[in-house]
């Protein structure tokens, strides 16, 4: 295999509200944590059970900071595309610590905010904000994620479509 992947994708909800600091070079930091559950039914007593992971994430990238920022809250629902990453420290009491976030590089990284903002539909229902290199999709979704009135209309003047198709196509 010529390379290798490190790719990581989680929907969750947010923890805590997202925590800003500033990095000695300037650079901001976003952090929060992400709960990510998964629920079954126990096949012996026809229980319902949920497991909870929770998931570090910092992002780097200034853009997506300040959206996180300014729409995520505690128990916000979002889609996230970051990268994991290991880094040690050492904790108050000396002891020498391991711990793995989820990171959204400068450069990469995604971004989906699922809720509507404050609980008021209409606001937003999804925006996707990336982070690549080449400017990334800030602000784009997909057609099936976009209100109604942001969806394409009808070209002016109705009917079927086959009697609004120029019919000098040579193919």
């Amino acid at each position: 295999m010529a390379g290798s992947v490190n790719k990581v994708i989680l929907v969750g909800n947010l923890g805590r509200d997202p925590e800003v600091r500033t990095l000695p070079s300037g650079d901001r930091v976003v952090s929060f944590s992400l709960a990510t559950t998964e629920s079954w039914r126990d096949k012996n007593t026809g229980e319902r059970k949920d497991r909870t992971e929770w998931h570090n994430i910092s992002i780097f990238n200034e853009n997506l900071g300040r959206i996180a920022e300014q729409y995520c809250r505690k128990g916000s629902k979002i889609y996230l595309e970051g990268q994991l990453a290991t880094r040690e420290y050492t904790d108050k009491d000396g002891n020498q610590r391991k711990v793995t976030d989820i990171v959204l590089q400068r450069f990469r990284g995604e971004l989906t905010l699922l809720d509507s903002k404050g609980g008021r539909d209409g606001d937003y229902d999804s925006q996707s904000f990336g982070g690549r290199e080449s400017g990334g999709s800030f602000g784009r979704s997909s057609p099936m994620e976009r209100s109604g009135s942001e969806r394409r209309q009808p070209p002016a003047g109705g009917g079927r479509l086959s009697d609004q198709l120029d019919d000098d196509i040579p193919f």
